[in-house]
């Protein structure tokens, strides 16, 4: 591997007439390079795939762009309108307006302002992203008719609708419980008022996590998009993909699973050449390693390593993403 010297350069662009902020990392020389813009997950997750919802900085997204910068990409990363260090001033704008088509014009302005970059190589351009990012990140390809992937990248993508995901998640954290089944009903109830644009009639039997959840689907500043997320199936879309596809899912991965979510990806994309999925041995769901054993791993104990100061991106996973990008970009 090449390690050449990098320089960071703020931009923005805007949405809404609202600022998007972004970093461009970049080899320090003046030579031509493809180009990588990055899309972070769910949640206020900015541009480093850092949260306010998850203690540390380390975020995974930083670490990811620095390190294929030094490799000889150039790497735009974004905080998301409800994310990063703007968002309290932003999200009395977005009311109403943040959606599923929103997160695609954020996506376009990014495009538009790697390719404006003059070391930037306008055919060699890659999206690398996290979870929920990997909608974002097809829905924009599937749209445009220029300035689209010449490959994909997608990690920790979602194989079920968000809403099973959702769930499943939900149901792994409270399973322990001798109620755990009495308690899915309700919850079950208040998802079908929501899908069908009625107030949610909280249950304050529920645990207050899971109320939290619910009240968070119809807060003003997530409507409409948060309904339109819930019934998304990525492999519906995935299977409409024609361009070079790498999805990196980690066994280690708690939020999406690669047997379950790998295997419905998989088979949206049979008879596909250029798709190629890899589910490294210790990767988590951020790309993380994880030494501790899959069956040990909760979501509290996850969350709260995410983003810790001593935890590292996993060989396997950098490796094989830097592998294959370097191959589509000849």
């Amino acid at each position: 591997m090449i390690n050449v010297h990098t320089v960071d350069k703020e931009v923005s662009w805007k949405v809404f007439d609202v600022p998007v902020y972004g970093t461009v990392t970049a080899p320090m020389d003046k030579e031509v390079y493809s180009a990588i813009i990055f899309v972070a997950g769910s949640g206020p997750t900015d541009r480093n795939w850092c949260s306010p919802l998850l203690p540390g900085t380390n975020g995974s997204g930083k670490l990811l762009a620095e390190t294929l910068a030094r490799q000889g990409f150039l790497t735009l990363r974004y905080d998301k309108l409800a994310s990063g260090p703007h968002v309290r001033e932003n999200i009395p704008k977005l009311i109403g307006k943040i959606s599923m088509q929103s997160h695609v014009e954020e996506l376009a302005g990014a495009v538009e302002t790697a390719m404006a970059e003059k070391n930037v190589n306008v055919d060699n351009l890659f999206v690398l992203s996290n979870s929920e990012g990997a909608i974002h990140a097809v829905n924009y390809h599937l749209q445009k008719k220029s300035s689209r992937f010449k490959g994909l990248v997608l990690t920790g993508a979602p194989g079920r609708t968000i809403g099973e995901l959702g769930r499943s998640q939900i149901f792994d954290q409270i399973k322990h419980l001798p109620n755990a089944e009495s308690i899915m009903k309700p919850y079950d109830n208040a998802i079908a008022d929501f899908l069908a644009n009625k107030p949610i009639a909280l249950d304050l039997s529920l645990p207050e996590r899971i109320r939290l959840l619910l009240q968070s689907l119809e807060n003003p500043a997530n409507l409409p998009f948060s309904r339109e997320l819930w019934t998304y199936s990525l492999p519906e879309q995935f299977a409409k993909i024609n361009e070079p596809t790498l999805v990196v899912i980690g066994k280690k991965d708690i939020q999406v699973d690669w047997k379950t979510d790998g295997k419905a990806l998989e088979n949206a994309a049979v008879g596909k050449s250029d798709v190629k999925f890899v589910y490294p041995e210790d990767s988590n769901h951020l790309l993380k390693h994880e030494k501790i054993p899959r069956e040990a791993l909760s979501a509290h104990y996850v969350s709260l390593h995410y983003n810790a100061s001593d935890a590292e991106i996993d060989r396997e996973a950098v490796e094989t993403i830097f592998d294959w990008l370097k191959k589509q970009a000849q």
